[in-house]
């Protein structure tokens, strides 16, 4: 490759960075899947397709579940729960309120943010909290109030 095909190379790539880096954040955010959100309200429909048309496979009752979202085509999101089922769910019953579920066994939910400090109580599996701030190995972990620190690996919704 001649010097000028080189330098020619080198400017695309470099006008290619500065395009994607002039788009704003928040699009790029939405646009990124997957992504973590949980359910809004109920009842929420699980459809086996990205449409109205399309029939009901399950139907979620209980808010809050956390729901992981792979992909997005207009207003419906392909959404996986804990159990690995998969469907179609209209954007308007999903929150980007991030939560998540104890998994497996008991979860034990710690006093400090790396684990240690007392142990302030164990939860069950299926037990649904709001999720905040992660650090690599514990989570921020609220259950109708009452607030700790829980493995990453004990919950659904933390990766």
């Amino acid at each position: 490759m001649s010097m000028l095909g080189r330098r020619f190379a080198i400017l695309l790539a470099l006008a290619a960075l500065g395009a994607g880096a002039a788009a704003p954040a928040r699009a790029a955010d939405e646009d990124s899947v997957p992504y973590w959100a949980s359910l809004r309200g109920q009842p929420a429909n699980l459809r086996v397709g990205p449409g109205r048309e399309y029939r009901i496979s399950w139907v979620y009752v209980r808010a809050g579940l956390p729901m992981k979202v792979l992909r997005m085509i207009g207003g419906w999101r392909l959404v996986e729960d804990i159990d690995g089922a998969r469907g179609w769910m209209l954007a308007q019953f999903l929150t980007r309120s991030r939560t998540a579920t104890v998994k497996g066994s008991l979860a034990e939910i710690r006093e400090n943010s790396d684990g240690s400090g007392r142990l302030l109580w164990r939860a069950e599996p299926g037990v649904t909290g709001k999720l905040g701030d992660c650090g690599p190995i514990w989570c921020k972990f609220d259950i109708e109030g009452r607030r700790g620190f829980v493995a990453k690996a004990a919950v659904w919704g933390a990766d």
